[in-house]
């Protein structure tokens, strides 16, 4: 989008929220900033909002390009989409032969000497 879609597009967004503000509190921003409604100050920000408005039209009928599309960054959904199928089945070669032993007699006895060892201590 241009620097010129983009000023139109804030423009629009004054006029918008200036007639949010004259049908929801009778209120007029711009009259009120630019010293009332006859002013050549508020006709002329009128005049631009309404030229913002015309240049805005083509925008509605006009087909997103890829590159202007921004794809919003799902890191959470990244555990779905990339799922690593690897398992843990075989020999790990960074175990030294002492930290292999303690894991297969953790597996063999599954865990109950760890656990009264565990009860001993908190007795003591």
């Amino acid at each position: 989008m241009g620097i010129i879609y983009r000023i139109a597009l804030v423009l629009v967004i004054i006029g918008a929220i200036n007639w949010g503000l004259i049908g929801l509190f009778n209120f007029d921003l711009v009259a009120t900033l630019f010293g009332g409604q006859e002013t050549a100050l508020s006709r002329i920000v009128y005049g631009l909002v309404g030229l913002a408005g015309l240049l805005c039209i083509p925008l509605l009928f006009r087909e997103l390009k890829d590159d202007e599309v921004e794809l919003a960054d799902n890191r959470h959904s990244n555990a779905y989409t990339n799922m690593n199928y690897q398992t843990e089945f075989g020999e790990e070669p960074d175990f030294t032969k002492e930290e292999r032993e303690r894991a297969l007699e953790n597996y063999n006895n599954d865990g109950k000497d760890n656990k009264e060892d565990r009860n001993k201590n908190d007795l003591v």
